[in-house]
């Protein structure tokens, strides 16, 4: 019985994808389950799984462009083997012969299949100038698409603050065990940065808008864009509603999020729809950085890393952990005055947490719902 394998719908309006790459060669015996193949549409990649074991009758090439529905393979279920086995290995007397020349990248069935391997001790090696072309992903294609148009279609200015982290590293480190073992996740700097950002949203409405043509939209709700790196690179999955969440909410959704964009489970609705984006570079190192805003939104914050530097306090010089802040945004609605107070806001929050985001002291236990 010969089983079609179609391209599956990625997400509403996506008509086409491309054939990302073949996890496995035409032929091949393939386990029911097991991932054979990538497709790439315009917003994600998604895997291709064997519906039933078999051998694999490949029907379409790597980079080919498909259409929703159309068949992508065949798989023989009636004619079943076993998975071949490695038929290519080396013999004890040609590994010590590779192992002497310090060759590893090779298989030697033989010991004259080793000596061959060896290089002329007469020639010289030749310097590598060599280069490699690698076809752009249509999910990179798109993504490369939408950051010129933010360059071509927006007035993007990008405004900078710094911000003193002593408070919320000191609550983090005294919260953060009772909290890992009371709900099961960690108590990282995204919960207080997005509470902080919601509050300056409401603040300045303007920031949690778009434009679409010749209106503006001010959004009502908080669906904040959390940028995570994965292994097809940088997604931007949602926090719905993220104003009505707790702190453990908040680091619950960031981890189911991240969980399925390293399994590659992430779905296209689990990354649209955002009205402001926070993204942290500081996890890689950037000390600063000038963030791109993610359309068709109007700003996005940029964390960076933290450092100890030389602050002056009352007249004093003092060490204090600092972290630089950027907003990016479009100028054409947000004008300069509102998006240096948003940022003024979130500083404020994130210096004094306490009586800005919790209320007092008293409250600390409910608010993280020890």
């Amino acid at each position: 019985m010969l089983l079609e394998i179609t391209i599956p719908s990625p997400g509403e309006s996506i008509t086409e994808v491309e054939i990302s790459s073949w996890l496995v060669k035409d032929g091949d015996f393939v386990k029911k389950n097991q991932v054979i193949a990538e497709i790439d549409s315009d917003k994600a990649t998604l895997e291709i799984r064997a519906e039933e074991s078999g051998i694999l009758i490949i029907k379409a090439k790597k980079g080919e462009l498909l259409k929703v529905g159309e068949i992508l393979c065949l798989i023989d279920t009636s004619s079943l083997k076993k998975e071949p086995s490695e038929k290519n290995s080396t013999s004890p007397s040609a590994k010590k012969i590779l192992s002497q020349y310090k060759i590893y990248n090779k298989i030697a069935p033989k010991k004259h299949d080793a000596i061959k391997a060896i290089p002329s001790m007469g020639t010289k090696s030749l310097i590598n100038r060599s280069f490699n072309v690698k076809r752009l992903s249509k999910l990179r294609r798109k993504l490369s698409e939408r950051l010129v148009s933010v360059k071509n279609e927006t007035a993007m200015l990008t405004t900078f603050n710094e911000v003193d982290m002593s408070h919320i590293l000191f609550l983090k480190k005294k919260y953060k065990d009772v909290f890992k073992e009371k709900h099961g996740v960690n108590l990282g700097f995204m919960p207080f940065f997005v509470k902080s950002c919601i509050k300056a949203l409401k603040e300045y409405p303007n920031i949690n808008s778009m434009i679409d043509r010749e209106n503006q939209i001010n959004f009502n709700y908080y669906d904040v864009s959390i940028a995570v790196s994965g292994p097809k690179g940088l997604m931007v999955p949602v926090i719905r509603n993220a104003d009505t969440l707790s702190f453990r909410g908040i680091e619950k959704t960031i981890k189911d999020l991240s969980n399925r964009i390293k399994n590659s489970t992430i779905s296209i609705d689990d990354m649209t729809g955002g009205t402001f984006t926070i993204t942290n570079g500081g996890i890689f190192g950037s000390m600063l950085s000038t963030p791109i805003i993610n359309p068709p939104q109007s700003a996005i914050l940029g964390m960076h890393n933290i450092v100890e530097r030389p602050v002056v306090i009352l007249g004093k010089i003092e060490i204090r952990p600092i972290m630089y802040l950027a907003l990016s945004y479009d100028h054409r609605i947000i004008d300069g005055k509102e998006a240096v107070g948003f940022l003024f806001s979130i500083k404020k929050s994130i210096e004094n947490p306490i009586n800005t985001l919790i209320g007092s002291e008293n409250e600390l236990n409910n608010y993280f719902e020890l």
